[in-house]
């Protein structure tokens, strides 16, 4: 048995074909989709989702060339963002993704719309889905042939079985926020109170269930899964135990995972998603991450005026190194890499301090700024522990920051006080999508019987 598995990213298609026997990994591709749009204000994020509709297609056209015809097919991407279908089932809109920041401008009655819903429903935020929505109803800016909202993974997933309805799965509906995670379903009464029309809203799933099998242009009759949550994929395709590891993930943002059996209070910097079930998944998500470190990258090209010459980061890593080895890691810079505001705090910005004459270096800014990024998601995973009163036994690792950067993987066994475990494959959303469409199509009878096959780098050396 065999799987593809498609994630839609907010640059890339990843797809990889898995054996469901061996864990291994047959074959992948990674596409940029290169789908951004021209929005209507500076705080839009808009892509085009026919192209990536197009991406997709020619990556796994590509894929059964190279490695055969799949068993079943799963489905992950971007979390947050949604756009408009008609009732054909064809998008009407661009896909508003989870960077777009409207949501966070003012309206006429001095508040956000992120905020009224926050304090209506308990969980919104600019880039949310709902919250999304409420901004583009509020500015009579709907299309008006617009019949449901999806997501862009669940909209490629219609697209390949032929499907007209809307539907969505717990873990994706619970990122659009307005979402009442102990009941399962969205706020219904409280958006009711502020108009909004329920059923633009698609059904909910129960799980990341079969919805078809492909059929047009495609070969025929391949199963397809409900999507999952990117956070959600990418933790079942990194982690062999849901129960006791952290899983970090730096890359453009940066994210760290940690699972609990019972619901949670969590509030601020923690969300708490569906997960599989039975088991919650605590997230904390930081909106500058690993994009910190690339801004740190391109200053140090201006100064150097180099703008257009090939990438620093190997010489910012020698120098952060270097001096960490002659000063130590408490001799850093001590930044605090909220540049982008936080969920809860989207107004809050960053913070430098700590410089002194014997540290006035850009070891110590870049060691610094490195010290950051994973000290924000330190705070989140203590809080997580507070909340489930438990502890993680094992730390994984993905994304591209941890994997290309030595010294960022050498500060996260320092600062988490556990080693750190790589994944052998590089794409793990679309690892654990490809293993979730074996379990929902009846080929094993869990997926932590396929989790079990997943190896880390260090385990291969």
């Amino acid at each position: 048995m065999q799987a593809i598995g498609i994630d839609i990213g907010t640059t890339t298609v990843s797809l990889v074909m898995v054996d469901g026997h061996s864990g291994e990994v047959l074959g992948s591709r990674t596409i940029p989709h290169r789908s951004f749009l021209k929005g209507r204000t500076s705080a839009s994020r808009i892509q085009d989702p026919e192209k990536i509709r197009q991406v997709v297609l020619e990556g796994l056209s590509d894929l059964q060339a190279k490695c055969g015809r799949p068993d079943s097919i799963g489905l992950t991407g971007q979390m947050h963002g949604m756009l408009y279908i008609d009732r054909q089932g064809d998008a009407v809109s661009p896909l508003y993704t989870w960077q777009d920041l409207c949501g966070n401008e003012l309206l006429s009655e001095g508040r956000t719309c992120a905020e009224i819903l926050k304090e209506l429903t308990g969980s919104a935020a600019a880039g949310y889905g709902l919250t999304t929505h409420y901004y583009l109803m509020r500015k009579r800016a709907l299309p008006d042939d617009a019949a449901g909202m999806v997501t862009i993974s669940d909209y490629i997933g219609m697209k390949l079985c032929g499907r007209r309805d809307p539907y969505i799965a717990r873990d994706m509906a619970a990122s659009w926020g307005c979402f009442d995670l102990e009941i399962g379903d969205f706020c219904r009464d409280e958006l009711e109170e502020l108009d909004m029309d329920l059923s633009m809203l698609p059904r909910i799933l129960p799980g990341h269930e079969i919805i078809g099998s492909t059929a047009g242009g495609l070969r025929s009759g391949i199963p397809v899964s409900a999507s999952l949550g990117d956070n959600q994929a990418s933790v079942l395709g990194s982690v062999r135990s849901l129960t006791d590891t952290v899983l970090l993930n730096i890359g453009t943002g940066s994210q760290i995972s940690f699972t609990s059996d019972r619901y949670v209070d969590a509030e601020g910097a923690i969300e708490l998603r569906p997960c599989t079930e039975g088991v919650f998944l605590m997230a904390g998500s930081s909106l500058c991450g690993g994009r910190a470190y690339a801004m740190l990258e391109e200053f140090y090209r201006n100064v150097a005026g180099n703008e257009d010459e090939e990438d620093l980061y190997d010489a910012m890593e020698q120098q952060a190194m270097a001096f960490m080895d002659n000063y130590g890691r408490e001799a850093a810079w001590k930044i605090r890499t909220t540049f982008a505001g936080t969920r809860s705090h989207p107004r809050e910005r960053g913070m430098i301090t700590g410089i002194g004459v014997e540290n006035f270096h850009p070891g110590a800014m870049t060691l610094g700024m490195l010290q950051g990024i994973l000290e924000e998601l330190l705070d989140m995973y203590r809080e997580m522990c507070r909340l489930t009163g438990k502890r993680a036994e094992f730390l994984v690792g993905a994304g591209n920051g941890i994997r290309k950067n030595h010294l960022l993987r050498i500060l996260a066994e320092e600062l988490f006080r556990m080693p750190l475990l790589v994944p052998v494959c590089r794409e793990e959303a679309a690892y654990g999508a490809a293993i979730q469409s074996l379990a929902s199509a009846g080929f094993v009878s869990g997926i932590g019987q396929l989790q079990q096959k997943i190896r880390y780098e260090e385990e291969t050396r």
